[in-house]
């Protein structure tokens, strides 16, 4: 009999577009902003229209081709699939300087990238390589070669600078300081200039970001959110939250929407959390989803010591009183580790193509949206 239920909120309560919106606006800054790679092809700008935002999507995720790939192989991290996604173009431009720079070039591959190391890569594509062509698409051919799921993704840049540049190197991972720059610039984007100070702790980069915090999507209508989380917990469902997204962006759309307030406040687990864990445990990192923790610290609470969360037994011996609530195959795996009960919405960036892949797995319940769970209950 179930008695938790534990929820993701992108793809379950809120629409992913915003987010992969601010994933594809980072990637083109970070691409052709003349504070970063400054390549050509697109003229940046720090506010860019909804016509324009549907146009770099569109080119960045090659018509969510990128997307599809990425989030297939079990990636949900925004800030994994910025990462991955610039790093690709840096090895292809790489590979495209190599010709006239040979060693200079490829061996900046080898050690950390950071600000410094972008500003060389712009001063030598624009003086060596100024005909380089930026190709997005590219991404999907040159992963489909491989198999690498989840964070092995992220190792896999480092296969593909092999074979494209001929370099061995070990930098491409989530522990870099390229990562990090990727993940502040998302938050840039997403939270825009007002709120990214007390975010990560500087203001952002390149100003004139108004954000999307305040422009979430509800999946099902707010009202209708409302009675079934009201429902639930007069029924004496415990009710927690296991979420990528950072606290500032779990806290504030919810509560706008009058959602957070049904929800256990020592169950509601976020990227910030995680990143919590992985600095307690930085063997174990990367810790996002398909990792369980965010669902286990969900299940135990906050209160429970890292470390607790960390060394708890899976899978769990109740797995029949607890359910997760996901619409991704990152949900499903943490579920599948933890032993609990699953249900799919398919109300994520597949939409109802995603039926056949949760009916492959097994995957326990399968709902058009958050509201058939009543109907299991």
């Amino acid at each position: 009999m179930i008695k938790t239920i534990l929820f993701d909120v992108d793809g379950v309560m809120l629409s992913e577009e915003r987010y992969f919106d601010a994933s594809a606006l980072t990637v083109w800054e970070l691409v052709h902003s003349p504070q970063y790679l400054g390549l050509k092809g697109d003229a940046f700008t720090p506010s860019p229209g909804e016509t324009q935002i549907r146009a770099v999507r569109e080119s960045v995720f090659d018509r969510d081709e990128v997307l599809n790939l990425i989030k297939s192989r079990g990636i949900n991290s925004n800030w994994d699939m910025v990462f991955l996604t610039f790093s690709y173009q840096i090895i292809r431009l790489v590979e495209a300087l190599k010709a006239k720079l040979g060693a200079e070039a490829t061996d900046l591959l080898t050690n950390q990238i950071n600000r410094v190391q972008v500003d060389q890569l712009r001063e030598w594509a624009c003086a060596e390589a100024p005909d380089f062509q930026v190709d997005y698409a590219a991404f999907t051919a040159d992963f489909a070669k491989g198999t690498a799921q989840k964070a092995d993704m992220l190792l896999y840049l480092n296969q593909i600078a092999w074979e494209r540049c001929g370099v061995k190197t070990e930098m491409f991972s989530q522990s870099s300081e390229l990562w990090e720059l990727c993940q502040e610039t998302f938050q840039e984007w997403y939270l825009g200039d007002e709120r990214v100070p007390s975010s990560i702790g500087r203001k952002t980069a390149q100003t004139g970001k108004k954000g999307f915090l305040t422009d979430e999507i509800p999946i099902v209508p707010p009202a209708e959110m409302i009675d079934l989380f009201r429902t639930l917990k007069e029924k004496g469902y415990t009710l927690g939250i296991g979420t990528g997204r950072p606290s500032l962006e779990t806290r504030v759309p919810l509560s706008e929407l009058n959602i957070l307030e049904w929800f256990d406040p020592d169950r509601i687990v976020t990227a910030s959390h995680v990143l919590e864990v992985e600095e307690e445990f930085p063997e174990l990192a990367p810790m996002s989803k398909p990792h369980p923790i965010s669902y286990v610290k969900g299940l135990l609470g906050l209160s429970t010591p890292n470390r607790e969360a960390v060394n708890f037994s899976l899978p769990i011996a109740n797995g029949d009183e607890v359910l997760i609530v996901g619409d991704s195959l990152a949900d499903f795996l943490a579920a599948k580790s933890i032993g609990c009960k699953f249900a799919a919405t398919l109300t994520g960036l597949s939409g109802q193509e995603a039926r056949a892949k949760f009916e492959e797995v097994k995957a326990d319940y399968i709902f058009d949206d958050v509201r058939g769970i009543l109907t299991i209950l």
